[in-house]
């Protein structure tokens, strides 16, 4: 380019010089000789030559760049050609064929310029030219899915293209929403022909053969730099194929309170122990354990409320959880539940509105979690649960929780594997049951069933995990009610999973459960196997430790 713009500057200056040439030529000073004049001549014709010479030459650089169909933005960068951004462009020459271009500053649009045939179609910073070019923050900055730090909402990885990517609504990088289906299924087999009084879970299998009893959509994001929402839609069907829909969760919480709090309100599960808090395909094993189950009901203790958490100012983790929920119908399955056909323990049971604060179900938390090496962790909690139950105009609950967890995990692990964990938790409850149906069961009662489960998991090599697991349940005897729900009982399992990858699971379980005689029912043993295999689309929410 430097040795164009000199060659045009030369024809320029010899153009000038032979102008002013000639007119001297045609008028001659008085004292001007004849051999002045002839030398002026000779002057003139040289300089006549080196112009045409030179405008040969600059035709012969035309011909080349028309031929290159590149423009003068575009020349190859050499000794001879600086880059554009250290030299003036040129104007077009006369017959060139120069593309007008809209005229901008805008970094992100001189940044997607399109490049010269046979290049590779990037930018320099890796990213493919022939885009709608834009400054905007959200899209320059940000990956789909996520919030950039100026904004405060979460981050998330910036990788360009994942499996693991969430399905996602942006909103100018203020808010996301991550979409995911789960689908749940298990082959059963038993001994037993009345495998839905066996299974204690609303969501385990029921009946001998396939089942479908955990179908979920789950939907989890930001919805604005304060709050955050969640909301997990289950699908079940039942021994006839018909289909249940329920709304599990639906709940959003602040993100951004001080001093370590938190607010939770909507549809949730209550921070009771270990399992209660969890969805299904997450468990460890493909039942419910027996005390959950019966204790806190075969949907888990969840309903409709209101929750604080405050993580206290400690050298290691511990918070405190208070939460209150209205504690109605089957998810309140201890408190304020009407049973079936408004009969609960064989007693008649009222369904009345709240009437003041002692109606709520209060559920008070503690859980605190220490590191005892670089390699273990232990976490234990307390929980307890209390309000008033359907059986009686009085009548009240309380249940009391302990829960301990323990991993360990190798300084080697490579996926996560190989660990060991070990989770316990106890509970026990207090019911004080109302009189009876008619006159003839006149008996109020208070009972006291308590029960445990303990279970190990080893994670031998990677995406294959061996468990086993031990429950118990003791429930008070009564002499006024056959309640089969009032039935002492224990039981063994183990179980073999493979997670091929984070988005499927086949697992294998065994389980033998043994159910004590009672003062009107015998007792019996169950064998039961399970083959029961899940698959997830989309992004899934991480779940709490």
């Amino acid at each position: 380019m430097t040795k164009f713009l000199f060659i045009s500057l030369i024809a320029m200056l010899v153009v000038i010089a032979s102008h002013h040439a000639l007119a001297q030529t045609a008028t001659p000073t008085a004292s001007a000789t004849a051999s002045d004049v002839a030398a002026l001549r000779q002057q003139v014709e040289a300089l006549t030559e080196t112009v045409k010479a030179l405008q040969q030459q600059v035709k012969d650089q035309q011909a080349a760049l028309e031929k290159a169909n590149i423009t003068g933005s575009q020349l190859p960068q050499n000794e001879e050609t600086p880059s554009v951004a250290s030299a003036p462009v040129p104007t077009p020459l006369p017959g060139a064929s120069v593309p007008q271009e809209f005229p901008t500053t805008d970094s992100s649009v001189v940044a997607n310029a399109p490049t010269a045939p046979g290049t590779p179609a990037v930018n320099a910073n890796g990213t493919a030219t022939g885009q709608f070019p834009t400054t905007d923050e959200s899209v320059v900055a940000t990956p789909a899915g996520a919030i950039s730090s100026t904004t405060g909402a979460p981050p998330t990885e910036t990788s360009t293209s994942s499996l693991t990517q969430p399905i996602t609504i942006a909103g100018g990088g203020k808010n996301y929403m991550n979409i995911s289906f789960d689908g749940m299924f298990a082959l059963a087999g038993s001994t037993a022909r009345d495998l839905s009084h066996i299974e204690v879970g609303d969501h385990d299998p029921q009946q001998r053969g396939f089942n479908a009893r955990n179908i979920e959509l789950a939907f989890d994001g930001a919805v604005d730099p304060y709050f955050e929402g969640f909301a997990n839609i289950v699908f079940k069907l039942d021994n006839d194929n018909g289909t249940e829909v329920e709304v599990e969760e639906a709940f959003m919480q602040t993100t951004n309170l001080p001093f370590g709090l938190q607010l939770k309100g909507g549809q949730f599960f209550a921070a009771f122990g270990r399992i209660n808090p969890t969805h299904p395909h997450t468990w460890d094993f493909a039942d419910d354990p027996l005390v959950h189950g019966r204790l806190l009901g075969p949907d888990g203790l969840r309903g409709v409320g209101a929750q604080i958490s405050w993580t206290l100012p400690t050298p290691w983790y511990s918070q405190l959880i208070l939460a209150s929920q209205n504690g109605r119908g089957s998810t309140g399955f201890s408190f304020r539940n009407p049973g079936d056909n408004g009969i609960f323990f064989d007693r008649e049971t009222t369904d009345r509105e709240v009437r003041g604060l002692q109606d709520f179900v209060w559920i008070p938390r503690w859980e605190n979690s220490v590191d005892l090496s670089p390699t273990q962790v232990v976490l234990a909690g307390v929980s307890g649960a209390f309000g008033s139950n359907e059986t009686g105009a009085n009548a009240r609950t309380q249940i009391y929780g302990g829960d301990l967890f323990y991993k360990w995990k190798s300084s080697h692990a490579q996926g996560g594997f190989p660990f060991v964990k070990w989770q316990t938790e106890v509970m026990y409850r207090r019911f004080e049951a109302g009189r009876g149906v008619d006159e003839s069961f006149p008996v109020a009662e208070t009972f006291h069933d308590w029960g445990l489960y303990s279970q190990v998991l080893w994670g031998f090599r990677k995406g294959w995990v061996a468990g086993v697991r031990g429950d118990y349940l003791q429930m008070q005897d009564s002499r006024f009610t056959d309640d089969p729900d009032r039935q002492s009982r224990w039981r063994i399992s183990a179980n073999l999973s493979w997670y091929p990858t984070e988005f499927s699971k086949l697992r294998l379980q065994y389980n033998h459960d043994f159910l004590e005689s009672n003062f009107f029912l015998a007792d019996r043993e169950v064998d039961s196997v399970f083959l029961q295999f899940e698959f997830i689309l989309g992004a899934h929410g991480a779940h709490k430790f």
